[in-house]
Protein backbone atom coordinates (compact mmCIF):
# COMPACT_ATOMS: atom_id res chain seq x y z
CA UNK A 1 0.00 0.00 0.00
CA UNK A 2 1.80 3.08 -1.20
CA UNK A 3 1.23 7.02 1.04
CA UNK A 4 -0.81 8.28 -1.20
CA UNK A 5 -2.90 5.09 -1.45
CA UNK A 6 -2.82 5.15 2.82
CA UNK A 7 -3.92 8.91 2.70
CA UNK A 8 -6.68 7.90 0.50
CA UNK A 9 -8.24 5.47 3.08
CA UNK A 10 -7.17 7.32 5.91
CA UNK A 11 -9.34 10.59 4.59
CA UNK A 12 -11.81 7.82 3.76
CA UNK A 13 -12.41 6.19 7.30
CA UNK A 14 -12.32 9.97 8.44
CA UNK A 15 -14.74 10.72 6.63
CA UNK A 16 -16.72 7.73 7.55
CA UNK A 17 -16.36 7.70 11.52
CA UNK A 18 -15.91 11.92 11.81
CA UNK A 19 -19.41 12.63 11.85
CA UNK A 20 -19.28 12.67 15.62
CA UNK A 21 -20.56 15.51 17.62
CA UNK A 22 -17.98 16.19 19.43
CA UNK A 23 -13.67 17.24 18.88
CA UNK A 24 -12.42 14.52 20.85
CA UNK A 25 -14.63 11.35 19.63
CA UNK A 26 -13.61 13.03 16.13
CA UNK A 27 -9.46 13.06 17.07
CA UNK A 28 -9.56 9.89 18.29
CA UNK A 29 -11.31 8.40 15.20
CA UNK A 30 -8.88 9.91 13.53
CA UNK A 31 -6.04 8.55 15.47
CA UNK A 32 -7.42 5.02 15.72
CA UNK A 33 -7.87 4.80 12.22
CA UNK A 34 -5.34 6.35 10.97
CA UNK A 35 -2.84 4.22 13.48
CA UNK A 36 -4.77 0.77 11.91
CA UNK A 37 -3.71 1.93 8.60
CA UNK A 38 -0.43 3.05 9.21
CA UNK A 39 0.45 -0.17 10.48
CA UNK A 40 -1.10 -2.42 7.56
CA UNK A 41 1.23 0.16 5.17
CA UNK A 42 4.04 -0.92 7.45
CA UNK A 43 3.82 -4.31 7.53
CA UNK A 44 4.16 -4.52 4.08
CA UNK A 45 8.12 -3.59 4.20
CA UNK A 46 10.50 -6.02 5.83
CA UNK A 47 10.28 -9.24 7.21
CA UNK A 48 10.92 -10.97 10.53
CA UNK A 49 12.00 -8.15 13.49
CA UNK A 50 12.38 -5.21 10.32
CA UNK A 51 8.85 -5.69 9.57
CA UNK A 52 7.41 -5.45 13.38
CA UNK A 53 9.48 -2.22 13.16
CA UNK A 54 8.13 -0.95 10.14
CA UNK A 55 4.48 -2.10 11.52
CA UNK A 56 4.93 0.08 14.77
CA UNK A 57 6.44 3.02 12.66
CA UNK A 58 3.53 2.88 10.37
CA UNK A 59 1.06 2.90 13.05
CA UNK A 60 2.62 5.71 15.10
CA UNK A 61 2.77 8.25 11.90
CA UNK A 62 -0.59 7.25 10.52
CA UNK A 63 -1.98 8.02 14.22
CA UNK A 64 -0.55 11.10 14.34
CA UNK A 65 -1.70 12.25 10.66
CA UNK A 66 -4.78 10.33 11.16
CA UNK A 67 -5.08 12.93 14.23
CA UNK A 68 -4.21 15.87 12.84
CA UNK A 69 -6.68 15.17 10.03
CA UNK A 70 -9.59 13.98 12.54
CA UNK A 71 -8.87 17.14 14.76
CA UNK A 72 -9.09 19.03 11.58
CA UNK A 73 -12.35 18.32 9.73
CA UNK A 74 -15.32 19.28 11.30
CA UNK A 75 -19.13 17.61 10.68
CA UNK A 76 -19.58 20.37 7.92
CA UNK A 77 -16.18 19.90 6.01
CA UNK A 78 -17.03 15.85 6.24
CA UNK A 79 -20.54 16.51 4.68
CA UNK A 80 -19.35 19.05 1.95
CA UNK A 81 -16.03 16.36 1.27
CA UNK A 82 -18.62 13.30 0.90
CA UNK A 83 -21.36 14.88 -1.11
CA UNK A 84 -18.67 16.66 -4.02
CA UNK A 85 -17.45 13.24 -3.80
CA UNK A 86 -20.63 11.20 -4.63
CA UNK A 87 -21.53 13.77 -7.11
CA UNK A 88 -18.15 13.83 -8.80
CA UNK A 89 -18.26 9.81 -9.49
CA UNK A 90 -21.62 9.60 -10.54
CA UNK A 91 -21.85 13.04 -12.91
CA UNK A 92 -18.62 14.92 -13.84
CA UNK A 93 -16.58 13.53 -17.07
CA UNK A 94 -12.91 12.08 -16.41
CA UNK A 95 -10.30 14.64 -15.79
CA UNK A 96 -12.49 17.34 -14.54
CA UNK A 97 -12.07 18.47 -11.05
CA UNK A 98 -15.56 19.04 -8.33
CA UNK A 99 -14.45 21.43 -5.53
CA UNK A 100 -15.66 21.98 -2.34
CA UNK A 101 -14.40 24.54 0.24
CA UNK A 102 -15.84 25.81 4.15
CA UNK A 103 -15.75 29.45 4.34
CA UNK A 104 -15.88 28.50 8.19
CA UNK A 105 -13.33 26.15 8.93
CA UNK A 106 -11.50 27.53 6.01
CA UNK A 107 -10.41 23.44 4.73
CA UNK A 108 -11.23 22.67 1.20
CA UNK A 109 -10.60 19.99 -1.14
CA UNK A 110 -11.07 18.50 -4.66
CA UNK A 111 -12.12 14.99 -6.22
CA UNK A 112 -11.33 14.31 -9.76
CA UNK A 113 -12.31 11.16 -11.42
CA UNK A 114 -9.28 10.14 -13.09
CA UNK A 115 -10.57 6.37 -15.08
CA UNK A 116 -14.08 5.00 -15.65
CA UNK A 117 -14.71 1.26 -16.18
CA UNK A 118 -16.63 -1.77 -15.57
CA UNK A 119 -15.16 -4.39 -13.12
CA UNK A 120 -15.57 -8.06 -13.23
CA UNK A 121 -18.85 -7.91 -11.18
CA UNK A 122 -20.49 -6.13 -13.90
CA UNK A 123 -20.05 -1.96 -11.82
CA UNK A 124 -19.33 0.97 -13.13
CA UNK A 125 -16.31 1.59 -11.29
CA UNK A 126 -14.19 4.88 -10.93
CA UNK A 127 -10.58 5.94 -9.95
CA UNK A 128 -10.17 9.13 -8.70
CA UNK A 129 -7.78 11.90 -7.28
CA UNK A 130 -9.04 13.81 -3.97
CA UNK A 131 -7.04 16.62 -2.03
CA UNK A 132 -8.10 18.20 1.13
CA UNK A 133 -6.37 21.55 1.95
CA UNK A 134 -6.30 21.81 5.71
CA UNK A 135 -4.54 25.12 7.19
CA UNK A 136 -2.97 25.99 4.22
CA UNK A 137 -1.22 22.50 3.67
CA UNK A 138 -2.66 20.07 0.91
CA UNK A 139 -2.72 16.19 1.20
CA UNK A 140 -3.04 14.23 -2.62
CA UNK A 141 -4.28 10.76 -2.48
CA UNK A 142 -6.07 8.48 -5.07
CA UNK A 143 -8.26 5.66 -5.09
CA UNK A 144 -11.14 3.38 -6.56
CA UNK A 145 -14.99 3.86 -6.14
CA UNK A 146 -17.81 1.24 -7.34
CA UNK A 147 -21.55 1.95 -7.76
CA UNK A 148 -23.68 0.10 -5.06
CA UNK A 149 -27.04 -1.18 -6.06
CA UNK A 150 -28.54 1.76 -4.53
CA UNK A 151 -26.59 4.22 -6.69
CA UNK A 152 -24.22 5.49 -4.62
CA UNK A 153 -20.51 4.87 -4.64
CA UNK A 154 -18.42 2.95 -2.53
CA UNK A 155 -14.81 3.70 -2.00
CA UNK A 156 -13.00 0.01 -2.51
CA UNK A 157 -9.53 0.43 -2.72
CA UNK A 158 -7.37 3.44 -1.58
Amino acid sequence: MSFTKMMAALFAAVLVVGCADDQGTKQTAGTLGGAVLGGLLGAQFGSGTGRLIATGAGALAGGLLGQRIGKSLDEKDQMMAERTAQASLEHVQTGEKSTWSNPDSGASGSVTPTRTYENDQGQNCREFQQTVTIGGETEEAFGTACRQSDGSWKIISS
